[in-house]
């Protein structure tokens, strides 16, 4: 099963990240509108905003040699390499996205400092105690096994380091199991977005103390990033975003006009997006 989730997730991204970035730039994640999502902003700007407001919860103020977990086209590895003077890796499943980061490394003059491979996040080559820095910004949402991709982080984390995992979620279940409606609204946004499941930011963190990660935080900023997929949608009905989607592959324009499923998502509070931080000891 994760090979055939791991070749449509790969067929996704290697059709949909040139017109992306062509619209939207480097960076493939959501963007930072304020802690109440009210602040107006340049979509670029917001999602520099997203890696730098992460960085000051997490209370990162160095780091050496960065993974990129789920790196896109290197936005927040090529961010990161430049912000700390410091080596970065970052993988993915995506040749198409592997080869725009080497290029986009070279173009910043970044190439001898940064490495882009493609890889399987719940089984990496890197040896253990390798990165002071892990870093998986909205890749934990495609992981088809949510522990071994919480273990292998933690594998590779060296003692000392710190892991940062902000990712999509559905609201927390303690209190409520999941009605059929949302059900429902989550198949229809795990088919768009080759995703095989989400969970909740508690479960994120019952995972996080059974690896033995150390002085935990989490925090729910779906209503900071909730504006950003109204902002795409209004990209979107650009004449450029128009003619880009006629020339791209079906799934490309499926997910473009499935838009709204994630909009929605946070308005009826299922979707969350979850942070959560921790150690190495």
């Amino acid at each position: 099963m994760n090979e055939t989730l791991y070749k449509q997730i790969q067929r996704f991204y290697d059709a949909s990240s040139g017109l992306w970035e062509e619209i939207w730039g480097e960076h493939m994640h959501h963007g930072y509108y304020g802690a109440d999502g009210t602040q107006k902003k340049d979509h670029r700007q917001a999602q520099i905003d997203l890696i730098e407001e992460i960085l000051r919860w997490a209370d990162v103020q160095r780091a050496e040699n960065i993974l990129d977990v789920g790196c896109g086209i290197g936005g927040s590895s090529l961010y990161l390499a430049a912000k700390f003077h410091a080596r970065a890796t970052g993988i993915t499943l995506s040749p198409v996205q592997a080869k725009r980061a080497r290029e986009r490394a070279q173009q910043l003059g970044l190439g001898n400092t940064t490495n882009f491979e493609v890889a399987d996040a719940q089984a990496m080559s890197f040896a253990d105690n390798s990165f002071d820095l892990v870093w998986a910004l909205e890749s934990g949402e495609h992981m088809p096994d949510k522990v071994k991709f919480m273990q292998e982080c933690y594998r590779v984390l060296k003692p000392g380091g710190k892991l940062i995992v902000a990712t999509w979620c559905h609201r927390p279940i303690d209190n409520a199991p999941l009605t059929a409606s949302e059900q429902k609204h989550l198949a229809k946004i795990y088919q768009v977005y080759r995703l095989p499941y989400v969970i909740s930011l508690p479960e994120y963190e019952a995972i996080a103390h059974q690896i033995g990660l150390q002085n935990i935080r989490t925090a729910d900023w779906s209503k900071a990033v909730a504006p950003f997929w109204n902002a795409v949608i209004d990209s979107a009905i650009s004449w450029k975003a128009i003619f880009g989607l006629l020339r791209s592959s079906w799934s490309t324009i499926v997910g473009a006009v499935s838009l709204g499923l994630m909009s929605r998502g946070y308005e009826r509070g299922l979707i969350r997006f979850g942070l959560l931080c921790g150690n190495k000891l």
